[in-house]
């Protein structure tokens, strides 16, 4: 894919309402549930007014109007630079939002629908840290069960090293709607098989740790529900295990589907940042600045 051509700057935008933080690394991640022009303009007004998101990764935009209003909602709202990868059939994608101008989109190693799996070089507080939004298929209909899932999965388990070859010195934040919960969740649901799970070990394999597992080891937590009630813990946020002790808080937040806005809980991550550039390769932090 061509990072230039999925890349849209804001010029004559609003000013947005909240600056970026130069401190920490303030990422906010939303499930768009394939939004209607209206309510995707609702979404990105909601957005733009959660002072911590500074960088957005938004899963599950449509390819067709509703997703196209989202976008340039997000630029009307302010955001500087949006990453929107346009699949070449209908599909899902996956979008990021930046507040800031120094963000640019690079090429994904995701090779299967790269659409659902943008990258983006971000630069916060004089710091590059590198973004990668996940957007895994669902089960799919009967007689197509699990094969885009499973394609989709196995390519970004394959693509995961690769990743974090390319972004050596810097933090690596993957975060998306996976579509499977993590081995052991709460309550159990017989409905996924190893694969899956393998699919979420993948992460740690390839050298990335779960932020909230990593701050909360033992909450219960879930980001979506289904109809008889049940929840399930989707969303996740990963970060370069290397820079996992700079993860200052990881959380779910149910306010934006509690008010009909998506039907999944909202997640942000606040990652500190050293004080000075070159510092970043650093395993310990007491906290931004």
């Amino acid at each position: 894919m061509n990072p230039d051509s999925e890349q849209l700057s804001l010029l004559g935008t609003d000013e947005p309402v909240h600056r970026p933080a130069s401190d920490a690394v303030r990422l906010l991640l939303f499930n768009a549930q394939h939004a209607s022009p209206e309510r995707s303009r609702r979404q990105a007004e909601w957005i733009a007014g959660q002072e911590g998101a500074d960088i957005v990764v938004l899963t599950e935009v449509s390819s067709t109007r509703g997703g196209d209003a989202l976008v340039a909602a997000l630029t009307e709202c302010g955001y500087a630079a949006v990453i929107a990868p346009q699949p070449s059939t209908p599909d899902y994608r996956t979008v990021i939002a930046c507040r800031t101008s120094a963000a640019r989109a690079v090429p994904s190693p995701v090779t299967v629908t790269p659409h659902r799996a943008p990258v983006a070089r971000v630069t916060v507080g004089g710091h590059d840290i590198a973004v990668a939004g996940l957007y895994v298929p669902s089960r799919g209909p009967k007689d197509q069960r699990n094969v885009a899932k499973r394609a989709f999965q196995e390519a970004v388990t394959g693509s995961l090293p690769q990743l974090l070859a390319a972004f050596p010195d810097m933090p690596v934040i993957v975060a998306g709607d996976l579509n499977v919960t993590e081995p052991g969740h709460q309550p159990a649901h017989k409905v996924f098989g190893k694969w899956e799970y393998d699919f979420y070990d993948s992460f740690e394999a390839a050298g990335l740790t779960d932020a909230f597992r990593h701050l909360h080891p033992d909450k219960i937590a879930h980001s979506w529900f289904g109809r008889t009630g049940n929840g399930f813990r989707f969303d996740h946020i990963f970060v370069s295990a290397r820079h996992v002790a700079r993860v200052l808080a990881c959380d779910y937040h149910q306010e934006a589907r509690e008010a009909g806005l998506t039907d999944h809980a909202v997640m942000t991550l606040r990652l500190g940042l050293p004080s000075t550039p070159g510092e970043q390769g650093e395993t310990s932090a007491t906290g931004p600045g």
